[in-house]
């Protein structure tokens, strides 16, 4: 996993902590499972990602902090819902050590190895059959920030996914962090144009439709191009409507979260669904 040390695992360097306040045993196995785990896990960056995670039900078999006094404290403030399972499952470790293994530390201190949900499970999450809530499609997404917090708008909208389509990774270290954990929330995959889920799919381009005469439903599939070159032929040809954004003349687009969150909104003010 990128952002991972590859140090050799027989010397954690954490005996003798300054404090005494370290189980180094307990230390040292969490030290050495996260190097097991690191290279297939999905990277929990930071309190906020491991407290998503853990709400919506992922496997987290190694979570790390710098401080763990300071991070139960923050869960007993902001997730008293999660702080039990929290402090059970936090093993401090030297700060050192911890940033070795995750060089871009988060401000909180907190690190953890989630497994990623099946494949098949996300797959039958999106599919048409049962779906009340809208799929979001990124096509061809470039910007891993961005692609993160459309991951975290869709699932505070209640969405049934989100797909990507090209070669950016839906998992990948940056999109996570960007999501703070809420991959675990709503199903999140990759898939090619020719594999995206049943259902009437919606893209969204200059030259469509005023989205304020419509009512999109709830099985739909909202499609989005990058920002740099639009929607891709192969996504294009696949619309069954083409769906514009109010926009003041002469300003070129807005952010692609921006333009979910404005869509998903659009959505929800017209659907039954109550996230």
């Amino acid at each position: 996993m990128s952002g991972t040390s590859t140090a050799d695992s027989g010397h954690s360097g954490l005996h003798g902590a300054a404090d005494g306040a370290l189980d180094a045993e307990e230390a040292e196995d969490a030290v050495r499972a996260w190097r097991r785990g690191a290279g297939t896990a999905v990277l929990l960056d930071g309190f906020h990602a491991l407290k998503h995670a853990l709400r919506f039900g992922a496997d987290v078999p190694v979570a790390l902090t710098a401080d763990k006094a300071a991070a139960c404290a923050l869960a007993d403030d902001l997730a008293p819902d999660v702080a039990g399972e929290l402090a059970a499952r936090l093993v401090e470790v030297p700060g050192d050590v911890l940033r070795d293994l995750v060089p871009r530390l988060h401000p909180t201190g907190v690190a953890a190895l989630a497994g990623r949900p099946a494949r098949a499970g996300n797959l039958a999450a999106i599919g048409r059959a049962g779906r009340t809530t809208p799929v979001v499609v990124l096509d061809e997404p470039r910007n891993l920030g961005n692609a993160g917090a459309v991951i975290r708008l869709a699932a505070g909208y209640g969405a049934a996914g989100v797909v990507t389509t090209g070669s950016l990774d839906p998992w990948h270290p940056t999109v996570v962090r960007g999501g703070a954990g809420l991959h675990f929330a709503t199903a999140v995959e990759r898939l090619t144009v020719d594999e995206l889920p049943d259902g009437p799919l919606y893209a969204l381009d200059p030259e469509g439709a005023d989205i304020r005469g419509l009512t999109l439903p709830d099985d739909a599939l909202l499609a989005f191009g990058s920002e740099r070159s639009g929607l891709s032929d192969a996504l294009r040809a696949r619309a069954d409507h083409l769906v514009s954004l109010p926009m003041r003349p002469q300003v070129s687009s807005y952010n692609l979260a921006t333009s979910v969150g404005m869509t998903l909104f659009h959505w929800s003010a017209h659907s039954t669904y109550a996230p």
